[in-house]
């Protein structure tokens, strides 16, 4: 038999190790917890940190009360009604299996019950509340929730109500599910040790104590079922059966009644168990246990199934356009699509060279270079260094003084992995290489003699040639720098390559703790989990350290409840460099509303712009969308965190533009929501699709791989019917199932326009080449094929580019850029452009000749004439060459000199033949 001092001193080791484990534990969140305070204060946010922190106190501490002492008094009643004391004993015999038997005893009631019941209170409530503290969110969303303006129309609540109620009210619900669940197992535990519970055979047996705490449980758990059927009412709104997301018609005629009848069912039942306590019989809650749970399947499972099948599903659609409408409305709101204009758009072959001269900004930026072969070039002719790296590549627009141009960049970002092996050592890492250096920018559509890009920006440091100035290239926070580093240090920081020397640099921003003391590096060595902070010998006073590098996590970090675009893009501004993050509020409450991405959300608002200073770290937040009742919300919440986006500076306004990731969203789902008749929407007769892409960037699609869809993209161009040129995010769409065009979509970018979006639909009648049958026309041209065909064969490898789809007034151009990489080569060169209109496709050199090639007859025709007429046709036919000669030099100042000059000699040899007819 064990010695109970050999029990005694195991159960005290057994403590020792869970206090020295909890403390460690608690350590650990104290040094994240002081880590995260010192941050948000060094860099002006520490009013966020105390809001946050308050928030998250304030509800673990209310949790934790209320919970533990529940989960106390639960146990206490157990305790004061069992019959004890007695303790339960294992029986084995060879007759039958083993069963659990109370047994008289005094080792109960040698058990500290109070204090017993009180540590299992306290380690339960804090294991609850530690769960409930992430819910700091909708707590204070809650509290400070602003009305959205409109009704839903079930109930007539105020939509806010799903958004910021609602939610909370199912957490409160599952919260009591796991109070009554912890409550009714610490009871039975107590009971069971007492021996009012023995388990069979030959039957089971409960005290009378039992009978009457149990259904005194049991009366709860029915009080709360009840409450939950009242919330589900609300939850109605967001079914989904096929043909209706939200409430439909069953929803509405048989569901809603029938939570009101289970409801009450479950409120009788609750009575019932009540009363049971002082009955006891077990009769009482086995009967409102059958009535609770048989009327839940019959009434919400079989017979709404029964009623769709055979009263719903025969007049479908009489019966559900009322709420298919619903749906259609409340999507679209949900989404902005609402605000989507719709415009004709003709379709017409009468483009010619006039008007590409007079839209000549467009063609001017027309984007010939895909991300990933000049990805691939920027690695090959600008990395400089092997620890360096581009990570993304970003399109954005500068006014230059060439003019509106349309650019491609990217950062040139240090890569640690990219070191050597034996380079990786701690200095070098946290010390000495601790930023990147400088963008590279290149113009869209410009190419050299070689097929190479020409560059705005280039080199280390930073030589612009037609591009922006950058005086301060140094990239300390970027997309891809995620470990910590410490600069004033005793190490100078490595600054960029310098022939056969390095040039160095101290970094002087405001970013940064200090870290100099012995305290400062304690705790970050601990946080960071690495002791080299602690045992270095290259920190001084005034050293700090750098975190939170990515930017992403960066401003995740400040405002974790916002979601970020994927695709944050660098500016150069006042000789700085800026990363602008697109941030969007999101729910996945707004009623009637069809799911359209992550996490089954179907609310989403591009809420906020978010500037990051590249050098200093610097976080600003600029409220895109006053409008949007979420970010409202947080604005009340943390009012020193949200800035109006006048605030920002003018220059970086410039260059914000309409997300890509939420124009995805919202192009898919117009797809289908443009359809606002019920009838047409239930038949699904005009749906939309993005265009099937026609190939792959390397010019194959893997076997038995599904077709990829076309993306977005942002261009340059005047808008029909607009006076100015304006950069744009657009996307063509297809009819479902076919592949001409039936549409584009465009969202305008540039201020005061900016977040327009505008559909142009083409006439039905008409057939307007979409993307994918203008591909199979460029492989059924014999002579690009076959050019194509020698190239594969000469050791070189073919990439086609993207298809664009580019509007010129009232017309529709498609161009094509073609690249040429050697088998055994990593640099893509830009060699050919195909460029087709109406039933011409052509390819040449450069953009200029081959639209000069698809227009080369649609130039006006000098009429022959008699005497100084004929001396004005040679001069009109002389200025037309000269004309197409500099639209294939690319030299669109002299294309529209010479037709200038063409213009009077046609006019006045148009007069002479009018005079002659007279």
């Amino acid at each position: 038999m064990r010695s109970p001092r050999r029990s005694s001193v195991r159960l005290k080791g057994y403590a020792i190790a869970a206090v020295v484990i909890g403390g460690l534990i608690l350590l650990a969140r104290l040094a994240d917890l002081l880590v995260e305070w010192l941050w948000l204060s060094s860099i002006g946010y520490a009013s966020v940190f105390r809001v946050i922190l308050s928030a998250k106190v304030f509800l673990f501490i209310a949790v934790f009360a209320i919970s533990a002492g529940i989960l106390w008094a639960a146990g206490m009643v157990a305790h004061h009604f069992a019959s004890g004391p007695r303790v339960l004993a294992l029986h084995t015999g060879s007759s039958g299996p083993p069963r659990f038997i109370g047994m008289p005893g005094d080792v109960a009631a040698r058990i500290p019950w109070r204090a017993a019941l009180a540590g299992a209170a306290v380690v339960i409530g804090l294991f609850i509340a530690d769960s409930e503290m992430s819910r700091w969110d909708l707590a204070l969303r809650f509290l400070h929730q602003v009305p959205f303006g409109e009704q839903d129309p079930i109930f007539g609540k105020d939509i806010g109500f799903y958004l910021f109620s609602l939610p909370l009210y199912l957490a409160l619900k599952n919260w009591l599910y796991w109070l009554l669940l912890w409550s009714t197992a610490i009871a039975a535990v107590i009971y069971g040790i007492r021996g009012d519970i023995v388990l069979g055979p030959p039957a089971m047996r409960l005290a009378p104590a039992v009978a009457a705490h149990g259904s005194a449980l049991l009366g709860l758990f029915f009080l709360l079922k009840a409450w939950s059927y009242w919330l589900d009412r609300y939850l109605l709104l967001y079914g989904d059966n096929g043909v209706v997301v939200g409430a439909s018609y069953t929803d509405i005629h048989v569901e809603l009644p029938v939570l009101w009848l289970l409801a009450s069912l479950a409120i009788a039942a609750a009575c019932a168990s009540l009363a049971n306590m002082r009955r006891r019989d077990y009769r009482v809650p086995v009967a409102a246990v059958l009535l609770v749970s048989g009327g839940s399947f019959l009434l919400a499972l079989v017979y709404p199934a029964l009623f769709h099948r055979f009263y719903v599903k025969p007049s479908e659609l009489e019966l559900e356009a009322p709420f298919i409408a619903r749906n259609i409305a409340l999507t679209r709101r949900a989404y902005g699509l609402e605000q989507i204009e719709v415009k004709p758009f003709p379709a017409e072959q009468g483009l010619d060279l006039a008007k590409i001269e007079a839209n000549r900004a467009t063609i001017d930026n027309v984007r010939l270079w895909d991300v990933a072969p000049l990805l691939d070039t920027y690695a090959q002719l600008q990395e400089i260094r092997t620890y360096y790296k581009f990570l993304s590549l970003d399109i954005d627009r500068y006014r230059l003084d060439s003019g509106y141009r349309q650019v491609m960049l990217s950062a040139r970002e240090f890569e640690p992995a990219m070191l050597p092996a034996n380079a990786k050592t701690w200095v070098n890492l946290h010390l000495l290489f601790t930023h990147g250096s400088g963008i590279v920018m290149s113009p869209v559509t410009e190419k050299s003699a070689e097929g190479l890009p020409s560059f705005y920006l280039r080199d280390i440091p930073p030589v612009a040639a037609g591009g922006p100035p950058v005086g301060q290239p140094r990239i300390y926070f970027g997309e891809g720098t995620r470990d910590y580093v410490i600069v004033k240090g005793s190490v100078p920081e490595f600054d960029y390559p310098q022939g056969k020397d390095n040039a160095y640099t101290s970094y002087q921003g405001r970013d940064g703790i200090a870290i100099g003391g012995l305290a400062r590096r304690t705790l970050f060595a601990w946080q960071q989990g690495d002791a080299n902070i602690l045992l270095t010998g290259y920190i001084t006073g005034q050293s700090r350290i750098l975190i939170h590098r990515n930017i992403q996590e960066r401003v995740l970090a400040i405002a974790p409840f916002l979601s970020l675009d994927r695709d944050p893009y660098i500016v150069a501004s006042g000789g700085r460099l800026y990363w602008i993050q697109d941030a969007y509020t999101t729910s996945r409450w707004f009623p009637y509303a069809q799911p359209g991405f992550g996490e089954n959300s179907n609310y989403i608002r591009n809420a906020a712009k978010i500037v990051i200073d590249a050098y200093d770290g610097a976080v600003d937040f600029y409220v895109s969308d006053p409008a949007d009742p979420i970010v409202q919300t947080y604005r009340r919440i943390f009012p020193a965190l949200f800035k109006p986006l006048s605030a920002m500076p003018a220059d970086l306004q410039r260059h914000i533009r309409y997300p890509e990731e939420l124009f995805r969203i919202q192009a898919q789902l117009y797809g289908a929501y443009h359809m606002d008749a019920p009838e047409v929407f239930y038949n699904r007769e005009d749906l939309w699709q993005f265009p099937r892409a026609p190939a792959g960037i390397d010019g194959t699609n893997a076997p038995g791989a599904p077709t990829p869809l076309m993306s977005p993209y942002y261009m340059i161009m005047r808008l029909p019917g607009e006076a100015d040129t304006e950069f744009i995010l657009m996307m063509p769409m297809v009819p479902s199932q076919r592949d001409n065009m039936i549409a584009w979509l465009a969202a305008r970018c540039d201020p005061p326009a900016y977040g327009k979006l505008i559909v142009y639909a083409f006439p039905k009648e008409k057939l307007v080449y979409g993307p994918y049958q203008i591909e199979a026309r460029i492989q059924q041209n014999t002579e690009i094929s076959q050019q194509i065909s020698l190239w594969n064969q000469m050791g070189s490898r073919v990439i086609r580019g993207h298809l664009l789809v580019v509007p010129v007034e009232n017309s529709i151009l498609y161009v094509s850029p073609l690249y040429l990489r050697a088998a055994s080569g990593q640099l893509p060169e830009l060699k050919r452009v195909i460029a087709a209109y109406g039933d011409r496709v052509v390819m040449e050199d450069t953009l200029g000749e081959a639209i000069a090639a698809l227009f080369k007859d649609s130039a006006p025709s000098a009429p022959s004439a008699p005497g100084p007429a004929d001396a004005r046709a040679r001069d009109a036919l002389a200025h037309y060459d000269r004309a197409i000669e500099r639209l294939k030099a690319g030299d669109w100042s002299g294309f529209g000199a010479e037709l200038d000059a063409l213009r009077p000699l046609l006019e006045k040899l148009g007069a002479d033949r009018d005079g002659e007819r007279r």
